[in-house]
């Protein structure tokens, strides 16, 4: 990857509704290049998609939570039997799989902490394998996702 697709990939993550005549613009690159350029980016995998980032709270969702779990058994069936199961849930934006004390974090967005009860009460402890879980109320956010720095980027 060279300077311009990184000039490119850091507009992108700031601006993706931009323009493919203003991206090659800023660029100094021709609008044919540009599309060329991105149609690749996205053909090596790159780019994964596109889209808008909502701020909950405008569309009623006032309630985020980090939800630890951890799993009873650690076998392949027991671990992918509850990921497929926590994709279907709308409520989760994010999982990850990670070490330490727990085997799951989950981000998790809702209407209010009645909302949040339910999903506890009714999905979570539902789920396959699920031995424990600790919920952790967000009061705010001090960084949002703002994409990747590009600067070790090979």
């Amino acid at each position: 990857m060279n300077q311009l697709d990184k000039n490119i990939l850091e507009t992108l993550q700031q601006q993706a509704d931009i323009s493919n005549k203003e991206l090659a613009a800023r660029n100094q690159l021709a609008e044919s290049s540009m599309l060329n350029r991105v149609k690749n980016l996205k053909e090596k995998g790159i780019i994964k998609s596109y889209r808008a980032i909502i701020d909950p709270k405008a569309i009623g969702y006032t309630v985020q939570a980090l939800i630890m779990i951890n799993l009873a058994q650690h076998q392949i069936q027991s671990i992918t039997d509850f990921e497929d199961r926590v994709l279907a849930i709308p409520e989760v934006k994010t999982g990850f799989h990670i070490t330490g004390r727990y085997d799951y974090c989950l981000h998790v967005v809702l209407r209010d902490i009645d909302h949040l009860a339910q999903l506890i009460k009714n999905t979570l402890s539902k789920l396959p394998g699920l031995e424990r879980q600790e919920t952790f109320l967000i009061f705010s956010s001090i960084k949002e996702e703002g994409g990747y720095s590009l600067d070790y980027a090979n």
